[in-house]
């Protein structure tokens, strides 16, 4: 599973002419499943997102997280951050999950996100979206459920 977050002073979702979503200061968070997750992507990721000190403490050092600032999250499911890219000019999205897979654990991840972090709001999956963002920094990072599970392993 694949997040890629960034700070952000508000953002928005809008499909078909309407605001779906939106967040204040927070994280606007990207998702894509991939081939092979499971509830422990989700678990892993959602733990860590809400836990991530990237937010400016009173002497303007990141030290503090999203739920510290009592921050919202906006998720938008997005199945190209499964593109493989290396062959071609034209990527492919094999890697990414089947549909239902993919929309079940994109939901379990707000759901688990929604018990760290007080005002979760969500896009459509699948549906085009529009998004509409302030970036804060910019501060922006991709996380890979997979390279933090690995972590744990070694440790």
């Amino acid at each position: 599973m694949i997040a890629v977050l960034q700070r952000v002073e508000n953002a928005s979702v809008t499909i078909d002419g309407a605001v779906k979503g939106k967040c204040g200061q927070g994280l606007l968070i990207l998702l894509g499943v991939t081939k092979g997750d499971s509830e422990l992507d989700a678990a892993v990721l959602a733990e860590k997102i809400s836990k991530l000190r990237i937010f400016s403490d009173d002497n303007d050092k990141m030290n503090l997280s999203v739920s510290d600032i009592n921050g919202s999250a906006l998720v938008i499911s997005n199945f190209t951050l499964c593109a493989d890219y290396k062959k071609g000019n034209r990527p492919d999205y094999f890697h990414a999950a089947e549909p239902d897979i993919a929309n079940n654990l994109y939901e379990q991840f707000v759901i688990l996100l929604r018990e760290r972090i007080t005002n979760v709001e969500c896009g459509e999956f699948g549906a085009d979206m529009k998004i509409a963002l302030i970036n804060d920094g910019p501060v922006t990072i991709t996380m890979d459920s997979e390279v933090l599970m690995k972590k744990q392993v070694t440790l």
